[in-house]
């Protein structure tokens, strides 16, 4: 009955980190410059996929992949350790250690692909950046959102002036705000 629960552990564990999938190549767009061609294009686009690869020094999957491992191997430790300290209390370590264990296993599987996701992220966004640079530099396009590129945009127009025949406004300082409570 333990070795079909340790096993029913491991299977599960192993179907947690197989959602932890991430892209393998660049996630942006990337247009070919005006007056190159697709050929050209292409070139340029296996060359900035293997230097953004060596700028971030890992791909988001070894990432992933790492943290996984490292969190279902702590977490068998831990649960193992656990389980034998509350079995030896109830009068049967080695059954604590296995249940303790394959607890552990999935507990921490469960928390080294959310650490996976993180970190696989983190990696991408990196990679995104050092290949986006690359093919700019190369000639490329790198298209933008409106959103991003009104931030570059100049300030709106001043006011128009009063209409003709409209009196200035008071000499003086403006009163003081009524009194109540400030908003």
């Amino acid at each position: 009955m333990t070795a079909r629960r340790t096993i029913l552990s491991v299977c599960g564990s192993l179907l947690l980190t197989a959602c932890a999938v991430v892209p393998t190549g660049p996630s942006v767009m990337v247009l070919p410059g005006t007056g190159r061609n697709f050929e050209q294009f292409q070139a340029d686009n296996a060359v900035c996929r293997q230097w953004a690869l060596e700028q971030t020094g890992t791909t988001p999957n070894a990432t992933g992949a790492a943290n996984t491992a490292t969190g279902a191997a702590l977490g068998t430790v831990i649960g193992a350790g656990l389980g034998a300290a509350i079995g030896a209390a109830s009068g049967n370590p080695a059954m604590g250690a296995a249940i303790g264990a394959g607890a552990g296993l999935f507990g921490g599987t469960a928390v080294g692909v959310g650490n996976a996701y993180g970190a696989g992220l983190s990696v991408q966004s990196r990679y995104d950046i050092a290949y986006m640079q690359c093919m700019y530099a190369k000639g490329n396009q790198i298209p933008v959102s409106a959103a991003q590129h009104s931030a570059n945009t100049s300030p709106p127009p001043p006011p128009p002036p009063p209409p003709a025949g409209a009196p200035p406004p008071p000499a003086g300082s403006p009163p003081p705000p009524p009194p109540g409570p400030a908003r």
